[in-house]
């Protein structure tokens, strides 16, 4: 049976993740003590930058893990999968920086983010329309392991 200790990638991806968005949410915690707004945004843009910041990276993030993990499924781990998903972390760390003003942290994390999103979801499509070794197309085997 396979564990998640078999795609370390992804593991390491979603605890990172987890983390970001536990970061994010202490920030709009910050930002409501210190404008005293408790339910919605109170029109105070500060709390709205970072309650956006937040909802862009759950709009997001699921998408990238599910990329991850299944082609970490489908082809193993791998040199470039492992940098696409530190590319991730670390652009999902800047995003929120930019959204407090610093412009280049912003345009940045967002296009390095729609870029991973892109390039992943690209491979995921055409992975298995190509041809494997031998002239036969990639299959994924469903099941338990034979032999």
């Amino acid at each position: 049976m396979m564990g998640l200790a078999e795609l370390p990638i992804t593991l390491v991806t979603a605890g990172g993740a987890a983390l970001i968005n536990v970061w994010l949410a202490f920030r709009i915690g910050q930002a409501r003590r210190a404008s005293g707004v408790f339910v919605g945004d109170g029109g105070d843009e500060r709390l709205v930058r970072r309650m956006r910041a937040q909802a862009n990276f759950v709009e997001y993030a699921p998408f990238i893990l599910i990329l991850i993990g299944l082609i970490e499924l489908t082809e193993g781990p791998s040199l470039w999968l492992w940098i696409a998903s530190v590319a991730f972390l670390i652009a999902r760390v800047l995003h929120p920086f930019g959204m407090d003003g610093v412009r280049w942290c912003r345009m940045t994390g967002a296009s390095v983010t729609v870029l991973l999103l892109a390039g992943l979801g690209l491979y995921a499509v055409i992975t298995p329309l190509t041809e494997g070794a031998g002239g036969q197309p990639h299959t994924i085997e469903v099941g338990p392991p034979q032999g």
